[in-house]
């Protein structure tokens, strides 16, 4: 018998869907390539998500959030023997990844435009090498804690899906946040904290490109934390 799925949190994650009028361009790629990369989770998730892609893959790296695009462009290009899941709901952050996809012609994106919990409640248990949570909105209000994305029942999710020893990699400039997710993780059973140094926490991931949201931390003082958690 199947595992029943979690119950979604009452509040989104994420906060406006769409922001400036798109350019004519990026609207065709919205129409036109974004329904041959989503996900479609009317149907079962395979049970080997490397048939999800037209080429070989290796590993599966799922990136929630994904911003401009910089990472998750960086890290296909560099690396195509993994698949990787992007998932975010802002229509232009997402018209901006589709047309780096079509100019660098990548094969190994797969995309989802609208919550990730919807995502990870479709992917098969263990199915997962690495989750990437890079720069979520730190909803800096006390009051809106509970719409950050690292909680119990997300870990929960991340758990259920990643392998053993999988990683779930999250970088934050918000101190607040960081302290967060460090409490959480080291609340939850399934998460062990990779760090030895402080060096391993304060050094960006190896291969990392430097992203428009990290620019502006510095820009306005704030230092960034790369945390690794194990799945264990």
């Amino acid at each position: 018998m199947s595992e029943p799925r979690r119950a979604r949190a009452t509040e989104a994650f994420f906060g406006r869907r769409k922001g400036k009028p798109l350019r004519e361009r990026q609207a065709a790629h919205l129409e036109h390539l974004l329904p041959a990369l989503r996900l479609d989770l009317s149907k079962p998730a395979p049970a080997d998500l490397a048939t999800l892609f037209p080429q070989p893959v290796k590993r599966i790296r799922l990136e929630i959030g994904f911003g401009g695009g910089e990472h998750l462009v960086h890290r296909a290009a560099e690396d195509p023997a993994t698949g990787f899941i992007g998932v975010e709901p802002f229509v232009n952050s997402m018209a901006k990844l589709l047309g780096q996809i079509e100019a660098r012609d990548l094969a190994n994106v797969r995309l989802y435009d609208d919550d990730a919990t919807q995502v990870l409640d479709w992917l098969p248990e263990a199915s997962v090498d690495q989750i990437d949570l890079l720069y979520p909105d730190p909803w800096p209000k006390r009051k809106h804690w509970k719409r950050r994305f690292v909680s119990k029942v997300n870990l929960d999710r991340f758990a259920r899906i990643l392998k053993p020893g999988g990683l779930f990699c999250f970088a934050s400039d918000i101190d607040t946040y960081v302290n967060w997710t460090l409490l959480h993780c080291r609340d939850h059973a399934a998460f062990e904290w990779m760090a030895e140094k402080s060096a391993d926490w304060l050094t960006p991931f190896a291969g990392w490109p430097s992203t428009r949201y990290e620019a502006k931390a510095r820009r306005e003082g704030r230092s960034s934390a790369y945390l690794t958690f194990r799945r264990v």
